[in-house]
């Protein structure tokens, strides 16, 4: 949908007139077609806002005028267009990903995306497994199981000597290495397809023209479908570690912010949501609850109450009262949370659940992003140690801003490259690379086409 038809050269077969006019008209369409591409190339074929509530982008404006003036000057139309598009690494990565893809050979090993097949058990998609496998071994798993899928190649007999294999390039891939080959195992072994990775791709392309072309250094950089956050500064990823993301009942928004200050053993201001929903059937029967759970509960003047002097059972979707919970061993924030404040009221903090993250699914919360390693990431937006981290935490409540300017992605990509460049692949857990696809392909079917 940026194609132009050029007129034919020479004299037109009509009148001078419509020989100007067809000109005319091809510098009009052409002016068009050529401020849409710097239009796409800058912020996205579409506006990601419209698209589901879940994406949340600042207007990225853009000068038109100063576009075609531009454009008029320049001998170099090409380097102009090629700069409107995003300038970082990671956009470098994605194209020549892309363009690796298109050229490869369509040879792929289909493995049946749904095969459940436990030890002793027999299945005709084995082979296909067994051979994706071998096809991806690196020295030393080669060293250590070559022979073995070698000798077993065509059976379709999961063989006791194939469970070593299996758990072991389980266990490579971040699973728990259970020797059970279900889905999850299939899509971690036999990788994504290569119709699914280009898509995948090209929808990360799209994903990147909405943020800002220099992503800044220092950031932190949340990728939800990855389940992982990382500090990056300079060009070298400082600190990687497990996340925990919203449930895809409370799915955690894509968006960007500042970061601003940490708060050391923090306060949980309960949301109402998980108040009426999760906290006041309990209530109802056990009213004074709270107040043995380490919660404080005020009123509309802000004075505290007992939690049993309420009368729970009155109330139903709007409650009005606040409760908090106080810094402890138990709060839901664990030790420290991490704010950069915005509409969506999500930030990154500690928990005590550390038993999520050994799971290999992880969208588990109500929608802010629990780390692994909170105080790693705390001395890292501080620009301290962990050693003064673990003092602070010695001290009770207090906070600490950010003093340094650090954005942070709370995003959604599932291609993404990793410092090296190597593009990797994650699950849709929030099904919104298919309706982003969409929003594509509208946009595509009512453009116009090519004139």
């Amino acid at each position: 949908d940026y194609t132009v038809e050029v007129p034919a050269a020479g004299a037109s077969t009509g009148s001078a007139d419509a020989r100007l006019q067809e000109l005319v008209r091809f510098e009009m369409v052409l002016s068009a077609r050529v401020l849409r591409y710097v239009h796409d190339a800058h912020n996205g074929r579409v506006d990601p806002n419209r698209i589901t509530g879940y994406y949340d982008f600042p207007a990225k404006p853009l000068d038109m005028d100063g576009v075609l003036k531009t454009l008029t000057r320049t001998q170099q139309v090409r380097t102009y267009l090629e700069s409107r598009h995003p300038q970082n690494a990671e956009y470098q990565a994605l194209r020549v990903e892309l363009e690796s893809l298109q050229a490869s050979a369509d040879d792929e090993i289909v493995v049946d995306p749904k095969l459940l097949l436990k030890p002793g058990e027999t299945s005709p998609e084995l082979p296909k497994l067994l051979a994706k496998i071998a096809r991806n071994l690196d020295d030393d798993m080669g060293g250590a199981y070559g022979e073995i899928l070698a000798t077993l190649a065509t059976s379709e007999v999961y063989a006791p000597e194939l469970v070593p294999v299996i758990k072991a390039v389980q266990k490579k891939a971040g699973m728990k290495g259970d020797s059970v080959i279900g889905p999850r195992t299939v899509a971690a072994l036999v990788g994504t397809s290569k119709a699914d990775k280009i898509q995948k791709v090209q929808v990360a392309l799209e994903e990147l023209r909405w943020l800002p072309s220099d992503l800044g250094s220092p950031r932190v950089f949340i990728n939800q479908p990855a389940f992982s956050a990382s500090y990056i500064e300079n060009g070298e990823e400082k600190l990687k570690t497990r996340a925990v993301i919203g449930k895809t009942t409370n799915q955690t928004s894509f968006f960007y912010d500042q970061l601003e200050q940490v708060d050391f053993h923090p306060y949980w201001g309960v949301p109402q949501s998980i108040l009426v929903n999760e906290m006041l059937p309990r209530l109802r029967r056990d009213p004074g609850y709270l107040d043995r759970a380490g919660y404080e509960v005020v009123n509309a003047r802000g004075k505290r109450i007992p939690s049993s002097s309420v009368n729970w059972g009155a109330y139903g979707a709007k409650i009005p009262y606040g409760v908090r919970q106080l810094p402890s061993e138990a709060n839901a924030l664990g030790e420290l949370k991490i704010l950069f404040p915005n509409k969506h009221a999500i930030y990154m903090h500690d928990t005590p659940q550390k038993s999520f993250f050994q799971r290999d699914m992880r969208a588990l919360s109500h929608g802010c992003v629990r780390l692994q390693d909170p105080r790693g990431m705390a001395a890292a937006v501080l620009g301290t140690s962990v050693d003064y981290i673990a003092e602070k935490l010695k001290h009770g409540h207090a906070t600490e801003k950010v003093a340094r300017r650090i954005p942070v992605y709370v995003a959604y990509f599932t291609a993404w490259p990793d410092m090296s460049g190597k593009v990797e692949y994650f699950s849709d857990i929030y099904d919104r690379d298919t309706r982003l696809q969409q929003a594509l392909d509208s946009t595509e079917a009512v453009r116009s086409p090519a004139i």
